[in-house]
C-alpha cells in the first residue's frame, strides 16, 4: 500500500510499502498513475475553457481575411 494515508501531495514522488511477501502492489502504483492523470486532466480542461484558447478560431479566421490575396478583376 500507500505510505501516505489519506494524504495527497501533487508532484511528488510516491514510495511504496511492499506486502507480507515482500512484493510491491500493483494496485497501489496504478492508482498513484491515476492520481497524476487525474490532476493533469483537471489543469488541462481548465486551459481548454479559457477565454483566450476558446477565441483561437476567430483570430485565425480574421487573420486568414486579412492576409488572402484579392482576386484581380477580368477586364
Amino acid at each position: 500500500m500507500l505510505d501516505r494515508s489519506r494524504t495527497r501531495l501533487k508532484d511528488t514522488e510516491w514510495t511504496f510499502t511492499p506486502d507480507s511477501n515482500g512484493n510491491h502492489s500493483t494496485a497501489a502504483a496504478t492508482l498513484a498513475c491515476l492520481m497524476d492523470i487525474r490532476d493533469e486532466l483537471k489543469r488541462l480542461n481548465s486551459l481548454l475553457h479559457c477565454g483566450n484558447f476558446l477565441s483561437i478560431p476567430r483570430t485565425l479566421v480574421a487573420i486568414k481575411q486579412n492576409t488572402t490575396r484579392r482576386k484581380r478583376a477580368k477586364r
